[in-house]
């Protein structure tokens, strides 16, 4: 079994779409952690602020196999593709980290990119996992954090309440 890192946002209907996205992870692969839920100001395009969040799973599934079950459970929550590459999200769901695995896996890169760039996916990751280290990088997600510059990205934690009733 893998130990996956995955990145959820939305900024449309944002509690409605994360909770069926995490509901639907469940389902998908059993039990689930997850940071804390952080609201941030859209990056790379004027739109309605996100909701972020950083979860772990486990899966058998491989980086190809893992993408498509994520791109099935973004589409059944109306996700629509083939627009601007920053814009506004029902749900997106990626894969930050898959074990300790780097480069491009079934046409996946790995690690991520966006964890050393965006607070949004840093922090909740630092939260979530704060003593695993970094594929790449050799330092621990808290020490990537705690040398983040951390005014460039204003983000704060909201209350969300899950799993829904």
């Amino acid at each position: 079994m893998a130990t996956v890192y995955l990145s959820l946002g939305s900024n449309i209907e944002r509690e409605k779409n994360l909770r069926a996205g995490l509901d639907a992870l469940v389902q998908a692969f059993g039990d689930l952690r997850m940071s804390e839920v952080f609201e941030s100001e859209a990056v790379g395009f004027d739109g309605d602020n996100f909701y972020n969040l950083v979860a772990a799973i486990e899966t058998d599934l491989s980086v190809g196999e893992l993408a498509m079950e994520l791109r099935h459970i973004e589409d059944d929550n109306g996700r629509v593709r083939g627009g601007p590459k920053f814009s506004a999200r029902t749900l997106d769901i990626d894969i930050l980290t898959y074990d300790d695995r780097s480069g491009v896996i079934d046409g996946v890169k790995l690690p991520r990119g966006e964890i050393l760039k965006n607070a949004f996916v840093l922090l909740p990751l630092s939260e979530l996992a704060p003593d695993t280290v970094h594929p790449l990088e050799g330092k621990t997600y808290q020490q990537l954090w705690e040398a983040y510059d951390q005014d460039s990205q204003k983000l704060w934690p909201v209350e969300f309440d899950w799993p829904s009733a």
